[in-house]
């Protein structure tokens, strides 16, 4: 394999490069073009509709300095950053196992299937009367609905894998001996690990979108909080910056999450 070669990603991409690769330098590139192209957009727009509806990124580059240097969006970045980051763990910690369970023992998974679809179409949102009458207004209520969020998508999606297992491999390894537990860890396991990891990245997206509502609708604080202060002010400008740094804060949790999937699929080759 040649190096400094990187796969292009798509089942089409055969035409470009030696096989469908693309070297990091075009695809750098590629992305410089797209974000200049973004920008060009943005202040074509924001001349257009007027600032005061649609800042140019020249004045939300500026808010951004100004918002830094007070020190207001460090400390609502971290408790954003706290509340996305508990809940989502919390998520894993129970959806995996118990996904893990459903598809694994028939008669756990038959009890808990009608559950598990009621709570999966429930709007998110009409819980949270509930939580803040147990929970308050603080950390807590915010760690539970973003664990709302997150939790489906990843115990589903485990469920769907576990149940995907290849039954005739799984068949051959009882007739050779193999007991539940080194056929749990060298077929469905690994087998399962591509749903698990489908999961991830849509509890991720959902657990982020779940962290702005809670402070929304508990005490007004993060950067949900600064986004509804920013918002009923009409301070577009401040706004923007806001949503800029959601933005990041999602694209870092899903680089994070395919640097996890890229370890855990190599193990899993390793496995098989």
């Amino acid at each position: 394999m040649a190096t400094g070669n990187i796969q292009s990603g798509g089942i089409l991409g055969g035409a470009a490069g030696q096989g469908g690769r693309t070297s990091r330098l075009q695809l750098g590139t590629l992305h410089a073009a797209t974000f200049l192209l973004f920008l060009v957009v943005w202040w074509i727009l924001s001349i257009t509709v007027g600032h005061g509806f649609l800042p140019s990124p020249q004045d939300t580059a500026k808010a951004a300095v100004k918002m830094f240097g007070d020190g207001s969006l460090e400390a609502a970045t971290l408790q954003s950053f706290f509340s996305l980051f508990c809940g989502f763990l919390l998520a894993v910690i129970v959806a995996i196992p118990v996904g893990m369970a459903m598809g694994g023992i028939a008669i756990v998974g038959a009890v808990l299937n009608p559950y598990v679809d009621a709570l999966s179409s429930m709007p998110r949102i009409a819980f949270l009367p509930l939580i803040i009458v147990f929970l308050g207004l603080g950390y807590e209520a915010k760690i539970f609905m973003v664990f709302l969020g997150a939790v489906m998508p990843i115990l589903i999606n485990t469920y769907a894998g576990v149940r995907h297992s290849d039954g005739e491999l799984i068949e051959m390894a009882r007739s050779a001996g193999a007991g539940d537990a080194d056929i749990f860890r060298k077929i469905v396991l690994p087998g399962a690990l591509p749903h698990i990891m489908t999961g991830l990245r849509v509890g991720a997206s959902l657990a982020l979108i779940n962290t702005v509502v809670a402070e929304l609708y508990t005490a007004v604080s993060g950067l949900g909080g600064l986004l509804s202060i920013y918002g009923n002010s009409f301070r577009m400008a401040p706004y923007f910056v806001i949503v800029a740094i959601l933005a990041g804060m999602g694209m870092l949790l899903m680089y994070g999450i395919r640097l996890i999937e890229k370890r855990v699929m190599r193990w899993r080759i390793e496995r098989s």
